[in-house]
């Protein structure tokens, strides 16, 4: 069976303020005609397909319209919710839209009960895994913990368990979002971390032949089973040196997975300059960046005047503006930025509790406090991005 995986559209989503719709009509233009090409037999959409649980209509109308060109296609899509989805949103009318062959999975309770398609060699069996937040999904599993790793593990077992009472000729594939261990994160991820801990082990999903991931917008492979297809589009600045592509899956008889990588549409390249201005705006070296968005980092000790301007004379699709000024890290004027960079929230407060307290650390009773407090707030933030 031949698998087209992809994952992380994003539909709605800006780059620094420049919509990408058009952008992403582009690659939708682009995944049909793949699948066309390719002969492919199922496509995969392993979350986030919407950049926020209420995107804007002309999102949804994209969206409409890839479902219908798909169905017309007549290739079975699975697809599932991702953390920036609504899941219910996403999942209205999914009982109608799965006769049309396009098969939504956004119900945790339902993540072992597969579609399953037949090629010439049997049946192959694809558990959709929408994005568990483990404080909402920890009781519909029973897990002993609320972690990411202990509801993953929980709903495997249910997969797993299904998988058994089926034909031992049965393929299987997975569908999951969510940080596994050895995948490379980027900046335009949201953060899901819970308990202090973000990744789970691969291992997790051990037992099914190919497991597509999404969540991670870079295109790798945990292991030679595990993969990401990363996003289609870069969403940050931190994605320039990515290629963006999906993966071509190829399932024979006996489970063996043979994977191609396939290039996605590249709207405009992008650009990570650092320098003094005057360097960036003068080196003759830098004029094949003349089309690219631009991020500049300027080291210039004092911010120079009308710096943006300065810079768009020359790079007419700069973006984005940092400033790093080359000072001794023990400068007093080294930013507040930079003095944090690197740092997440919780080793901020913790570096703040020594601070006022004269350089005595949190104890790990305090930081349990703080650690519960984050997640309290990103859990709520999560009720009420699906609720709204």
């Amino acid at each position: 069976m031949r698998i087209l995986h992809t994952s992380d559209w994003h539909l709605g989503r800006s780059f620094h303020r420049v919509p990408l719709l058009e952008a992403q009509a582009a690659y939708l233009d682009h995944l049909v005609a793949t699948v066309r090409e390719h002969e492919v037999d199922a496509v995969l959409v392993a979350g986030d397909v919407y950049d926020r649980a209420v995107p804007p209509l002309s999102a949804v109308e994209l969206f409409d319209d890839a479902l219908h060109r798909l169905a017309a296609v007549g290739v079975p899509t699975v697809m599932i919710s991702g953390n920036h989805d609504s899941a219910r949103r996403l999942g209205v009318g999914a009982g109608l839209i799965g006769r049309a062959g396009i098969h939504l999975r956004t119900d945790p309770a339902g993540c072992a009960t597969p579609v399953v398609l037949r090629d010439a060699h049997g049946d192959v069996a694809f558990y959709g895994l929408p994005y568990l937040e483990p404080a909402l999904v920890k009781d519909v599993f029973k897990a002993e913990r609320a972690g990411h790793e202990a509801v993953l593990t929980a709903a495997m077992e249910r997969v797993r368990a299904d998988l058994a009472g089926r034909p031992d000729s049965t393929r299987s594939v997975v569908l999951a979002h969510a940080f596994v261990a050895g995948g490379e994160p980027s900046d335009s991820e949201r953060d899901i971390t819970v308990g202090g801990v973000a990744a789970v082990p691969a291992g997790v999903f051990d037992g099914v032949d190919y497991v597509a991931l999404g969540h991670l917008h870079g295109c790798q492979s945990v292991t030679d089973r595990v993969r990401y297809s990363g996003s289609p589009l870069a969403y940050s600045f931190s994605e320039a040196s990515h290629r963006k592509t999906m993966w071509l899956i190829d399932l024979d008889a006996s489970g063996t997975v043979t994977a191609e990588r396939l290039d996605c549409p590249v709207p405009r390249p992008l650009a990570r300059l650092r320098g003094r201005l005057d360097e960036l705006v003068e080196d003759p070296a830098l004029e094949r960046h003349q089309e690219s968005w631009i991020e500049a980092t300027l080291t210039d000790p004092v911010r120079p005047a009308e710096p943006m301007a300065r810079l768009l004379e020359r790079f007419p699709h700069a973006l984005s503006l940092v400033f790093e000024p080359d000072r001794a890290p023990d400068d007093p004027l080294a930013s507040y930025a930079q003095r944090l960079k690197g740092r997440d929230d919780q080793q901020i407060a913790e570096d703040f509790v020594a601070h006022v307290r004269g350089g005595s650390a949190a104890d790990e009773q305090e930081r349990t406090v703080l650690r519960g407090a984050f997640e309290h707030v990103r859990v709520d933030d999560g009720v009420r991005e699906v609720n709204r």
